[in-house]
């Protein structure tokens, strides 16, 4: 069966690199896993030995078939479900009711952003993501400088980039590396209502988020100038007023976005908030 360009398959064929997936997402006979773009199931396989029930979402209608006579006897016991579809139209909790979920996947790389993105944020989110990515998107979300990504991940999770995967492991081979990532510890404690002097302040995801995308508007502008600029629509900040927050804060009036800490963001929005 030939590979679908339109849908970045690029299948894992490295026993050695499906081992170590399955050992970074510690799976227990009570997890419950969702794969994303399973493929011809080799991942598929070694998480049917290690968890309770496995649900697989592909996008590919001509491996539908395969994988439901592949793995036959696992559906009549109820330990796989194979569902037909885009991962981006359905919502966790159309998948999981009540259980808690890992996300363990070799996932398409056009798509990365949007699944990272889209499950972080969900109401029903994993506790914990095992992911096959580029290489240098692993890099970016775990390594410093910081950026709108790494920020976006680490506010939700602790992101560990866990083994380069060379090209070579996949068929067709791709044309970069890629790389384990995981993400750990997912949840939305960061958003708790926080408290500042008398009052208790609630940080709103939206809210938080358009201040971050303002701040890393302009790479080469300070973050005080990104601001100005790209943040305050109601024009009640200026830089007199931000100089004296970033004061109050410590940080220098020539700061970039790339050197704020998820927890300086923190503080940055509850103070001009």
């Amino acid at each position: 069966m030939q590979n679908k360009k339109t849908l970045g398959q690029n299948f894992l064929k490295s026993g050695n690199i499906i081992n170590k997936i399955v050992e970074t997402a510690d799976i227990s006979d009570n997890d419950f896993i969702l794969e994303i773009g399973p493929g011809k199931g080799v991942l598929t396989e070694k998480l049917l030995d290690k968890a309770g029930k496995v649900i697989v979402v592909e996008k590919d209608i001509r491996l539908i078939s395969y994988l439901e006579e592949k793995f036959e006897n696992y559906i009549k016991k109820d330990k796989l479900k194979v569902i037909y579809g885009d991962i981006l139209d359905f919502e966790a909790k159309d998948i999981f009711l009540k259980e808690d979920y890992k996300i363990v996947a070799n996932i398409p790389y056009y798509i990365t952003g949007k699944i990272v993105k889209k499950f972080l944020s969900e109401k029903k989110q994993p506790t914990m993501m095992v992911l096959m990515v580029q290489k240098e998107v692993a890099k970016r979300i775990t390594q410093l400088p910081e950026s709108i990504l790494s920020i976006s991940v680490k506010i939700y999770g602790d992101p560990k980039y866990v083994k380069t995967v060379k090209a070579e492991n996949f068929s067709p081979k791709p044309k970069v590396d890629s790389a384990i990532l995981l993400i750990n510890n997912i949840s939305k404690n960061f958003f708790k209502e926080e408290k500042e002097g008398e009052k208790h302040k609630k940080i709103a995801e939206k809210d938080f988020f358009y201040l971050v995308k303002a701040g890393f508007s302009h790479k080469r502008k300070t973050l005080i100038n990104n601001l100005i600029t790209d943040y305050d629509e109601k024009k009640e900040l200026n830089k007199e007023i931000l100089n004296k927050s970033f004061q109050e804060l410590n940080f220098s009036p020539k700061i970039r976005a790339e050197n704020l800490s998820k927890n300086d963001w923190k503080s940055l929005f509850i103070k001009i908030n």
